[in-house]
């Protein structure tokens, strides 16, 4: 079965940096796309960003563009999302997700999403 593992999650000042990492096992070759999705407290689940297997076309939520990257290693099979200039409101549970299917990662939509990891923490404080 399809198994995503997040780590990298943490506690840093705001302007700091995080790098996040995604481990997905278990998944076939053929699937959509692959991201991270985030959730705050009190808030709904939102695309950060997403990147669409077949083309290597990476998407970004408005909120991190020019902030964060997207990555992935096709060898190691693993997703990262570097994180710079990071600010409180990017304080929130960040998920890894993998869409089998369909085109809801490629617009940020998380419902459409297939498989979740079981979320890391970030939080930025001062």
């Amino acid at each position: 079965q399809v198994q995503l593992v997040e780590s990298g999650g943490g506690l840093v000042q705001p302007g700091g940096s995080l790098r996040l990492s995604c481990a997905a096992s278990g998944f076939t070759p053929d699937y959509s796309a692959i991201g991270w999705f985030r959730q705050a407290p009190g808030k709904e689940r939102e695309g950060v960003s997403c990147i669409d297997r077949r083309s290597g076309s990476t998407f970004y939520a408005d909120s991190v563009k020019g902030r964060f990257t997207i990555t992935r290693d096709t060898a190691k099979n693993t997703v990262d999302l570097q994180m710079n200039s990071l600010a409180p409101e990017d304080t929130a549970v960040y998920y890894c997700a993998l869409e089998q299917r369909g085109s809801s990662c490629i617009f940020l939509r998380h419902t459409g999403m297939d498989y979740w990891g079981k979320g890391t923490l970030v939080t930025v404080s001062s």
